[in-house]
């Protein structure tokens, strides 16, 4: 029995090393997700420096292209702020462009346009007859 009692022992201390091994390993730490990146700025900005300096400093090639993607995703995202912003701007200038223009043509109206009521009034005289004998109307009037 001291040989089985020995090996049994020397397992439990094989076993034991292994574990103590395993346990003291550092985990492997998963990959940063694209939303956790888009959350949180300061860990995106840090993954892309680290990832643009030093390629091997990055902990995963997969936390580069997450960080690339989460940077694409927020440039392709437009902000409602920003965009409800832009829309009421451009409702403004368009409003202020069209009262210019309705002014413009209330202008072009009022310049173009005869009002009979208020043309000053002018004596017409009749034209005097022609004294040229030959004249198809002086001809006719004296036989």
């Amino acid at each position: 029995m001291p040989k089985s009692m020995k090996s049994m022992i020397a397992c439990g201390y094989i076993a034991a090393v292994i574990l103590m091994t395993a346990a003291c390993s550092p985990r492997r730490i998963p990959p940063v997700t694209v939303s956790d990146l888009m959350e949180d700025r300061v860990a995106l900005d840090g993954v892309l420096m680290k990832c643009n300096r030093e390629p091997a400093k990055a902990r995963q090639d997969s936390d580069c292209m997450n960080a690339r993607i989460a940077v694409e995703r927020l440039a392709a995202r437009i902000d409602p702020e920003a965009e409800a912003k832009k829309l009421e701007d451009f409702e403004k200038s368009r409003e202020q462009l069209r009262v210019v223009e309705d002014k413009k043509r209330q202008e072009q109206q009022s310049k173009t346009k005869v009002d009979a009521y208020h043309l000053p009034v002018i004596p017409v005289e009749p034209t005097p007859a022609p004294k040229d004998p030959q004249s198809p109307t002086v001809s006719q009037t004296n036989p």
